[in-house]
């Protein structure tokens, strides 16, 4: 099940909003959260059963690990507390590398001579969210930074809870761990995390699921014939898929979780608009990145020893993260090479503002090159890409000229939206009657919008539940 669905909107949504509310009433007599934390964790089971409901054991299996770590770490002697965490990360870990890379590394072994069959083993979604959150769990609680929880099931709510648990964003233990039994609701929380959940939704049905349609023609059926304004307008088409698809699936996550009193931390914030390949990895997938960060850099040495070779190590794990192939593996050191050569250039001047102009516009090329090695798997077709957008010519030919022309105002919208529009208007519009009026059109102009793309929509998947 995906938010950007009628059945979602329209059924699972309804219909969870009822009973969470009844439990709300039950709260109030019993004292606590706990009817409505039940609630939230069977909507989440059901919702993760609906795509994969052999692997609802798994992720289950998975909690009870994190679970039984969790309580060891905080109650035992200092041995046995890095004796569970030991246990419980690397559970986690072969958890993720089973599941995930089981696959490559019986072909790379198969590719050796080694006599290995491939177990042919389908990847659950949203194992690499919940995973990393798990870990999060047991080195917070190990770090004492948050308490073990003590309920199972508040420990299956955090790790299933179903606005972020199929694509994120990656949300720390300690972000919500005081919200899972003492969160407060109040009627600005409800109107901005709707309003927040449908940009998120138009992000998603009107921008992305349209534009991928450029990027589908262009790159997905890219050819001989292909010529390099082709290969470029496919590059931009798929660049501004990926975003408004992951930024509006974590609009969405971040609006319903408003709504229920949890309040996630941002996970982009405008990665177009970067002056450099380091600002646009703080400002896109910021979860990831600062999941990274503070359990893998910073505990290497960070900036004070091996700075190079941190950035490169956590650049290979992003890589592996986001899928088993040379691609991303190769997508990833690619990035990790420029952000270690900026430390020691580029950033000690990105803030001059007369050399700023330059470094957008060499962050851009540099991210549109990356998004290529991203989308294509196959090298082959890889190759035949680099060789049209370098050498093929041709101007702007028919298909690509058709594909912008005909969707201009899908061009205007999406580059336009990659602008901190909303952060200006809420600056600017400073009457607070002004400023619900145009939520509330803008609102009800996606939601309909929205509707009437999804009506004729038969696959609309996110990108990011791929890794």
């Amino acid at each position: 099940m995906v938010f950007a669905d009628l059945f979602f909107l329209f059924g699972f949504l309804p219909a969870f909003a009822i009973l969470y509310l009844l439990a709300r009433v039950l709260d109030k007599g019993l004292g606590g959260f706990h009817a409505r934390n039940i609630i939230l964790v069977l909507f989440s089971l059901i919702f993760y059963a609906w795509g994969e409901p052999v692997y609802v054991f798994l992720m289950l299996g998975c909690v009870l690990l994190n679970y039984l770590a969790g309580l060891i770490i905080d109650r035992a002697t200092e041995g046995w507390r890095k004796t569970a965490l030991v246990i419980g990360l690397i559970g986690n870990i072969a958890i993720l590398g089973t599941f995930k890379y089981a696959n490559f590394i019986a072909g790379l072994l198969a590719q050796i001579g080694l006599p290995v069959t491939s177990p042919e083993i389908s990847l659950p979604i949203g194992i690499s969210f919940y995973t990393f959150q798990s870990i999060s769990y047991l080195v917070d609680v190990y770090r004492h930074e948050s308490p073990a929880q003590r309920r199972f099931t508040n420990l299956l709510l955090y790790i299933s809870m179903f606005p972020q648990l199929i694509a994120g964003p990656i949300v720390r233990y300690d972000t919500v761990a005081s919200e899972i039994e003492n969160r407060k609701v109040t009627a600005d929380d409800i109107a901005e995390g709707l309003y927040r959940f449908l940009l998120g939704l138009g992000k998603k049905v009107i921008i992305a699921n349209q534009i991928s349609v450029v990027a589908d023609q262009l790159l997905g059926q890219l050819s001989d014939q292909t010529t390099s304004m082709g290969a470029l307008v496919g590059t931009l088409a798929f660049a501004l898929q990926i975003y408004f698809d992951f930024s509006g699936y974590s609009d969405m996550a971040i609006g319903i979780g408003r709504c229920l009193g949890f309040h996630f931390k941002e996970n982009f914030n405008h990665p177009y608009c970067c002056t450099s390949i380091t600002d646009f990895w703080r400002r896109w997938h910021i979860s990831l990145g600062s999941f990274f960060r503070d359990y893998v850099y910073i505990p290497m040495g960070g900036n004070r020893r091996h700075q190079a070779l941190n950035i490169l190590v956590v650049w290979f794990l992003t890589g592996m993260w986001h899928g088993a192939s040379w691609n991303f593996i190769i997508w990833g050191m690619y990035f990790g090479v420029i952000v270690a050569l900026e430390k020691f250039s580029i950033v000690k001047i990105e803030k001059n503002r007369w050399v700023r102009p330059f470094l957008h516009i060499y962050s851009l090329a540099l991210v549109l090159l990356g998004w290529s090695v991203f989308y294509f798997d196959d090298f082959s077709q890889l190759l035949l890409y680099y060789r049209q957008l370098f050498t093929a010519g041709g101007g702007l030919d028919f298909l690509t000229k058709s594909l912008v022309m005909n969707k201009l105002w899908l061009w205007v919208l999406a580059i336009a939206c990659c602008l901190p529009i909303r952060d200006w208007l809420q600056q600017g519009i400073k009457n607070e009657t002004v400023r619900m009026v145009t939520h509330v059109v803008v609102s009800i102009v996606i939601l309909g919008v929205s509707i009437a793309l999804l009506v004729g929509a038969t696959n609309n998947p996110f990108l990011y539940t791929r890794f």
